[in-house]
């Protein structure tokens, strides 16, 4: 059986670590880069990094942090935020990260999903999916969950695995930040209609959190934030408590 991940995610603005509830009232998190160091020597299986502002502010990535991140490094890197072509990825790889992150880009360009994947296989795309619930529907947002669309997440879910992405990351708006456990109903009907792994994001605030998330919401990795920046979790005893509830982890 694979193991399920731990993923810490660096949401970044201005070089800086932030983090907030439902996408908003952003607040300090720490340097990005110590932040790192100590999740991968902490025993995190991977980490994010999201340049939240880039595609708000239509520039790219914050290249140099991103390889000040990745020599620091040993475990995968994830780099999303205002990756719009083929040479931005390239660049991105060049410093460092091991797969990309796409959002607003594969929604206003669902062909750039085909050709990523096409160039540079499969295991190195995420599509990232932030969504929160209207009228008990689950609608796509974009640009940070500023915009809101009326695709449903279930069908965006479906064409971006059937173009090529490897993997999803989906935030649930609701949810994010609230610490009040993982969208784990939409988690679950995902996992059972999709064949690619999905990571669950927004939400967590206890162990028990993770354990629901992976039992209940059937998700192959779960993302976390806040908990991890503040030490209200250690990755070790979260290890080690979702092990005793056997879920398989890299100890």
């Amino acid at each position: 059986m694979l193991t399920k991940r731990i993923v810490p995610c660096l949401d970044i603005k201005n070089g800086r670590t932030v983090k907030g509830i439902n996408f908003v009232d952003l607040r300090d998190a720490g340097d990005p880069v110590e932040l790192a160091d100590a999740y991968s020597k902490a025993g995190a299986d991977e980490l994010v990094f999201l340049d939240i502002t880039a595609t708000e502010e239509k520039r790219r990535t914050l290249h140099d942090l991103v390889l000040k991140v990745a020599e620091r490094i040993n475990i995968p890197f994830t780099v999303g935020g205002g990756i719009s072509s083929i040479e931005d990825v390239d660049d991105l790889l060049h410093c460092g990260a091991d797969k990309v992150s796409i959002n607003s880009s594969a929604v206003k360009n669902p062909d750039l999903i085909n050709q990523l994947s096409a160039k540079f296989g499969n295991q190195c795309i995420v599509v990232a999916i932030d969504a929160k619930q209207i009228n008990g529907q689950w609608k796509v947002h974009l640009v940070g969950g500023k915009v809101p669309t009326d695709i449903d997440l279930f069908e965006w879910a479906k064409e971006v695995q059937e173009r090529g992405a490897g993997e999803i990351l989906f935030t649930s708006m609701d949810h994010d930040g609230t610490k009040n456990g993982f969208a784990n109903e939409a988690l679950s009907r995902l996992s059972e209609e999709l064949t690619i792994p999905i990571i669950a994001s927004g939400g967590a605030g206890t162990m028990q959190h993770f354990v629901d998330t992976f039992k209940e919401g059937k998700a192959d990795a779960a993302l976390a934030a806040s908990v991890f920046h503040f030490g209200e979790l250690e990755i070790k005893d979260l290890k080690e408590e979702l092990r005793k509830s056997d879920i398989p982890v890299r100890l």
